[in-house]
């Protein structure tokens, strides 16, 4: 199980990078509505990592400075890992949401949320990518394994 944790954060993480670097060599034609997603999708990563390690959070839709991002994308794929090699799957993780309720599930749901609302997201990003005239990423889970 931990491998296969491993190999989908590895894929998360190389197509945040693979997003990054289209947004940034195409940013006089994206809308904010793309900016504000990729940071929203390597926010929330953030959050749920920090959820599980007990750590300060970003903000859901705080906008981070664009140089930023490759770093921040980084720094949740190490964080990611650590917790993947240094927790149980199983174990329950008690938390709240961004506005406060109380909530508790397992590392494994957590970190699944983590990868799973990311590709909803880089799939939301290449829609506006394409409408904005870029060809969007082609970023299945197949691609990359391929």
């Amino acid at each position: 199980m931990k491998e296969k944790l491993v190999d989908l954060f590895e894929y998360t993480y190389h197509f945040n990078k693979e997003m990054i670097k289209i947004i940034s060599e195409n940013l006089e034609k994206v809308d904010e509505k793309t900016i504000s997603l990729i940071n929203h999708t390597l926010n929330a990563q953030q959050i749920w990592n920090s959820r599980i390690l007990n750590e300060k959070s970003f903000e859901v839709w705080q906008i981070n400075p664009f140089e930023n991002l490759n770093g921040i994308n980084q720094q949740n794929f190490n964080k990611s890992l650590e917790i993947v090699h240094k927790f149980d799957p199983d174990q329950k993780i008690e938390y709240q949401n961004s506005r406060g309720t109380k909530f508790e599930n397992t590392v494994f749901e957590i970190l699944f949320q983590a990868i799973n609302h990311s590709t909803y997201h880089r799939g939301q990003i290449n829609s506006l990518l394409k409408q904005n005239g870029i060809t969007p990423i082609l970023a299945d889970y197949i691609f990359y394994k391929r």
